[in-house]
């Protein structure tokens, strides 16, 4: 909360529990921020964000195998209860300072969560979370650093690669591919206990290739690039990182064209 309040942020979470047992379970963990009860779930719906398959669960598809698989996968592998009835899809809204949301972080598998690093590192609110390393070749400097040095089963994190060229050097961008040309790429080795969502790229320039009077998507400033990646929920997985106790990516930047 400290460094959220710092950089400006602030936080509320907003459930369909009521009063009663929001302010007993922020009393029970120390909770400082405000809780907010939605206890008829009128905003979870207004906003889009009702999880329906716990209504269908306890209704007429309480006997439908694909009800059933849904309700495993998207509310509980313990089944459904009537008080389960309004829960939300699990996520964060970012509003800026006059209430507008400029950004939505939700997840339809309630066993998998963004943490706060990530979500603030995806709207660049803040400098990297957790110490970061550097590297330099004689065409460009790297900064690579994860969104969080501690993860679980379920947690969707990021890793960032800050890449800054050289003087007069560039890097081909998303799109120049269609124009011949092979763009950055953040390669990362598979791993059984680890999903590696697509890669983001940010907005590029366009890059006058005088010569032959091309222009092409490319970096000359300063980017960078992020890797979601989420812990998976198998059992093989909870056992291998139950033996490891560690989570080690590796990855390589491929920069041609520069």
């Amino acid at each position: 909360m400290e460094e959220l309040q710092a950089q400006g942020l602030g936080v509320a979470a907003i459930s369909y529990d009521s009063e009663e047992v929001l302010a007993d379970f922020s009393q029970r963990r120390g909770i400082t921020f405000p809780l907010l009860s939605d206890d008829d779930s009128q905003v979870i719906t207004e906003y889009g964000l009702l999880n329906t398959v716990v209504a269908e669960a306890l209704g007429s598809g309480a006997e439908d195998p694909d009800v059933v698989a849904d309700e495993a996968k998207y509310v509980s592998v313990f089944g459904v209860e009537d008080e389960m009835a309004g829960m939300v899809f699990p996520g964060t809204f970012v509003l800026d300072r006059t209430g507008r949301v400029t950004e939505g972080f939700f997840e339809e598998l309630y066993q998998e969560r963004n943490t706060t690093a990530n979500v603030v590192l995806k709207v660049d609110a803040g400098a990297p979370p957790v110490t970061a390393i550097e590297a330099s070749t004689a065409h460009l400097e790297l900064i690579p650093y994860p969104s969080n040095a501690s993860v679980t089963i379920g947690t969707r994190f990021s890793v960032a690669v800050q890449v800054e060229p050289r003087p007069n050097m560039h890097v081909y961008a998303p799109a120049a591919d269609e124009m011949g040309y092979r763009v950055v790429s953040l390669d990362f080795e598979p791993l059984a206990e680890v999903r590696f969502e697509p890669v983001e790229f940010p907005e590029s320039e366009i890059f006058h290739f005088e010569p032959l009077d091309e222009r092409v998507p490319a970096y000359e400033r300063p980017f960078s690039l992020l890797q979601e990646v989420v812990v998976e929920r198998t059992a093989e997985a909870r056992e291998t990182l139950r033996q490891r106790g560690t989570v080690v990516l590796k990855w390589r930047v491929r920069v041609p064209g520069l």
